[in-house]
């Protein structure tokens, strides 16, 4: 007896549909005779048995199961780009303060001492904003970890910190009163500072590619896989940046060694900006398509554009200047570019799941024997 209501429906129909399937199964006559298959006239009809519609499985999508990205996006804003670009800025212009300092060239070495400080505050500023607050910090410089890049940034950050603001404050020397206890002052700035700019010099390479490292070091698809060309490219970045300082304040009898550290920087900009385009694959997709590509294409003109001016203009102020101002929107580019192509392909689950399969097939395809392992030995 079937059971009344809708299983019982449920159930009739299924035995319906066993009773359809068994009828369609090849049927042999009598021995010797020739095989007779009956087919049902739905499928004579259209191929679909039952009379239904036909089932198809729907195209696979890349999302999760509840409708999400497969990988969280980050949560950083736009204060974290412009921090990627101040701690840039505050490395390359003490390279520059050195540089002026040991070639003496007085205007190069204010120039850098005073950019220096300026930016690293505004870094101080953006991180303490994402943080939330100041505190924070702090708490970071309880242990010091040397596989966090975060960590190792905090004490990098703290060491260059007060280097670079010793070595600015040293600057005022020279408008010190020369008697009295300021005047003591006034003859004591300049060898401290001169030390302490060296200090800050000395980490201004590690504050300018430790944030490449950070960025990396992040699920993030785009970001994590061009660890090698990150910090490449945000080193070049960072001379490029300190350069423009230097082709905006100084004059062009003074400005040799920002017109050498111009061409340092976009040649080490440019590079990694080839690499990523050439060997990610798909992954270089975020940085082409989009706001981030134009950013960075932007930027790369930019670049090439202040380069240019700085070797062809080494008699005009004008032209230092304008080179200089396009050399420092190129870094402010180059380092929205880079953060919003990650932010990108977090957002998009593709670039995350088909670069998994990619993988596992590799893998597959490498633990495969060859032809003449896999037969066995002839006896």
């Amino acid at each position: 007896m079937t059971p009344p209501g809708p299983v019982g429906d449920r159930f009739r129909r299924f035995r319906e549909r066993l009773a359809d399937e068994h009828s369609n199964q090849p049927s042999v006559s009598a021995p010797g005779g020739d095989l007779t298959v009956r087919r049902d006239a739905n499928r004579r009809r259209g191929g679909r048995r039952g009379g239904g519609e036909e089932l198809r499985v729907p195209e696979a999508e890349f999302t999760s199961y509840y409708g999400r990205p497969v990988l969280k996006p980050p949560v950083w804003k736009w204060d974290i780009a412009a921090y990627l670009f101040t701690g840039g800025l505050a490395a390359g212009s003490s390279l520059l303060a050195a540089g002026g300092q040991l070639t003496r060239r007085p205007a190069l070495r204010r120039a850098g001492r005073v950019t220096a400080l300026a930016a690293v505050s505004a870094s101080a500023v953006f991180l303490v904003r994402d943080l939330g607050r100041p505190a924070r910090f702090h708490h970071m410089l309880r242990v010091a970890k040397p596989t966090s890049p975060m960590s190792m940034g905090t004490w990098i950050l703290t060491a260059y910190g007060p280097a670079a603001g010793v070595a600015a404050i040293a600057e005022a020397a020279g408008v010190l009163p020369r008697h009295g206890l300021l005047g003591l002052a006034g003859r004591v700035l300049p060898p401290v500072g001169h030390a302490a700019g060296l200090l800050a010099a000395g980490t201004a390479p590690a504050l300018a590619t430790y944030t490449g490292v950070l960025l990396a070091d992040t699920a993030v698809p785009s970001w994590h896989e061009a660890y090698p060309e990150l910090p490449v490219i945000f080193a070049g970045s960072a001379l490029a940046s300190g350069a423009g300082v230097g082709l905006l304040a100084a004059p062009p009898a003074q400005a040799g060694p920002a017109r050498r550290m111009a061409v340092a920087g976009a040649a080490l900009e440019l590079y990694g900006a080839h690499r990523v385009e050439t060997r990610l694959g798909l992954l270089s997709e975020p940085y082409r398509l989009g706001r981030p590509g134009r950013l960075l294409r932007a930027g790369r003109l930019l670049t090439a554009g202040g380069v240019a001016g700085a070797l062809l203009g080494q008699r005009s102020r004008v032209v230092g200047a304008l080179s200089g101002t396009a050399l420092l929107a190129a870094s402010v580019l180059t380092r929205f570019g880079i953060f919003y192509g990650g932010v990108a392909s977090a957002r998009d689950p593709r670039y995350t799941v088909v670069p998994q399969r990619e993988r596992v097939e590799a893998r597959r395809s490498g633990m495969d024997l060859p032809s003449d392992r896999a037969a066995p030995p002839a006896v």
